[in-house]
């Protein structure tokens, strides 16, 4: 099957894409090839493979697909989240700027402010859901714009291509992490973005059983200078996590139709709770963001955040209060999750433009019978 281009929808590439039947044995499923070396014919002579770091056919077949999900011509596997992004940020040099959202993942920021910083890359926070702010105050040193939609953890939605724009006609690149919202909701490279980043831990790949991460694009010389990276650096995943990240994936469509089902009951649920101050979900037409959203996104997720009428200790006594939504960092996979971004995911940002409210709870909304999770939240909102 052709990788991008296809004409098959988006399941039916998640499935087939670099996943044809094994050419000796005709296995169905992409074997996993547990591997360090390869055999050569000759001297600088090999079938395409020489060494695992530098390419692993399981991992070629996870690259094939996921590229193809994100309607790319490229795409490029990582050991993580994070790995994937740093990948990214080494095509900056020392005195470069990033512009990045007021509102992002703290692994990013601490990524760019802390190890970023130290090797002479600047940094500044912009409220990206209004792209004029871009025009108003642009850097003149900024090769990058890194983007979320929608955000981590507030749920803020930017408007991709609004946002392209104006840093395209910068000069500077535009990476959209499209981790929340998952190619089945939205593919931003079709929006305008440069670089599209994922980390295949959460919803790609769908089950809290492997860690990695995946970068996607349409620019030949940005994948060369991935693919450098991912030789030089060795951040490269192991087959056996790259094979269970692919088999993942390819439920993605169904399970992302269940979480936005849930999530929405959930949402109506919080939205009429005296414990609930503020429900925060682009599906909500009350949310400032719901415009763009429905513009660029095929459904609003699994991901609700809201803040506790009673403040930060009633946020906590909430979050520790649930049975079925586990008390656990991460996110996307299909048991429900609850965390406190302040004191959690988000606290590399505290005391920076990037700190969230203290009475914030996060939800990642999985595939469970909705019931159950709503009779959880209920008697967990008992003690907020």
């Amino acid at each position: 099957m052709s990788d991008k281009n296809s004409s098959y929808g988006f399941s039916t590439r998640a499935i087939h894409v670099g996943q044809d039947p094994e050419p000796i044995t005709g296995a169905v499923t992409v074997p996993v090839f547990q591997t360090s070396t390869f055999a050569q014919e000759a001297v600088g002579k090999h079938s395409g493979y020489e060494y695992a770091r530098t390419g692993n056919p399981t991992r070629t077949a996870l690259e094939r697909a996921f590229a193809s999900m994100e309607g790319a011509s490229f795409g490029v596997d990582f050991a993580s989240g994070l790995a994937a992004e740093d990948a990214i940020l080494r095509m900056l040099s020392p005195g470069d700027h990033v512009i990045m959202g007021n509102d992002a993942y703290g692994g990013t920021f601490r990524l760019i402010s802390k190890v970023f910083g130290k090797a002479g890359i600047t940094w500044s926070a912009a409220d990206l859901t209004d792209p004029s702010t871009l025009n108003d105050a642009w850097p003149e040193a900024t090769k990058i714009v890194w983007v979320e939609t929608p955000t981590n953890p507030l749920l803020s939605v930017v408007d991709i291509a609004a946002v392209a724009e104006i840093t395209h006609a910068n000069g500077a690149t535009l990476v959209v992490d499209n981790t929340f919202a998952t190619p089945y909701l939205q593919q931003p490279l079709s929006h305008g973005a440069d670089i599209v980043v994922h980390s295949t831990t959460k919803y790609l790949g769908g089950h809290s059983d492997t860690v990695g991460g995946f970068v996607a694009t349409n620019d030949g010389e940005i994948d060369t200078h991935l693919r450098f990276i991912q030789n030089a650096v060795g951040a490269v995943r192991g087959p056996w996590d790259v094979y269970l990240t692919l088999r993942g994936a390819k439920t993605l469509g169904v399970r992302m139709d269940r979480h936005n089902e849930n999530a929405s009951e959930v949402v109506d649920l919080l939205s009429g709770h005296q414990a609930v101050s503020t429900v925060l979900y682009p599906g909500l037409e009350s949310h400032p963001g719901h415009a763009v959203a429905k513009k660029q996104m095929s459904g609003f997720g699994g991901m609700v955040s809201f803040r506790a009428a009673n403040g930060r200790d009633a946020a906590i006594r909430i979050i520790e209060s649930t049975e079925l939504f586990t008390l656990a960092e991460s996110l996307g996979a299909v048991e429900s999750l609850i965390e406190h971004p302040g004191v959690m995911t988000h606290a590399s940002a505290e005391g920076s433009p990037l700190e969230v409210p203290d009475d914030l709870v996060r939800l990642s909304v999985g595939i469970e019978d909705i019931a159950d999770l709503l009779a959880d939240l209920e008697q967990a909102l008992e003690n907020g």
